[in-house]
């Protein structure tokens, strides 16, 4: 069985091109379900998040896009950023202004727990119901509706604990 940390953060050794390949395949089908189009930007801009599991700001994934061919517009990267969103397929990372592809299958309007390694930079996308039913309850409470449910806590994995530099 493996462990929380695991399920939270892929371990250094697992297999990401069957990560990525994977969620891009749930993307594609989630788009066609949804009758979405994940167009060749779209598509670019989740493949370079997806290619790693750090949060990525917007010209990173300038950059990265420019490795590949002609460098896309702010503004191009940023409506392609607005339509993964909006799917579900990433997620931006308020405190470090930046995204990453969401590599788990959950509600959207559930909140989400991100655990952010200090030393390696992964992002840990935690499933937490009993928080999820927490925050619900006190927004209902408080006649609040939540727009972006969204939990960052800053810290260190249990990689790096266990293999510190």
């Amino acid at each position: 069985m493996a462990s929380p940390s695991r399920k939270v953060f892929p371990p250094p050794d697992h297999d990401h091109d069957r990560c990525s390949a994977e969620a891009l395949a749930h993307a594609e089908a989630l788009c066609t379900e949804r009758s979405e189009r994940l167009t060749p930007i779209r598509r670019q801009v989740l493949e370079a998040l997806l290619s790693t599991h750090r949060p990525l700001g917007a010209y990173e994934l300038i950059d990265r896009l420019a490795e590949r061919g002609g460098r896309p517009a702010p503004i191009t990267i940023y409506r392609a950023l607005d339509f993964l969103l909006a799917q579900g397929l990433v997620h931006r990372i308020e405190s470090r202004n930046a995204f990453v592809a969401c590599i788990h299958r959950h509600d959207s309007g559930d909140p989400v727990v991100f655990l952010l390694c200090d030393r390696c930079g992964a992002v840990g996308e935690a499933a937490s119901p009993a928080t999820a039913s927490a925050l619900k309850t006190a927004a209902r409470a408080a006649g609040f509706t939540p727009k972006t449910p969204v939990i960052e806590i800053a810290g260190v994995c249990a990689h790096c604990r266990s293999h510190p530099n």
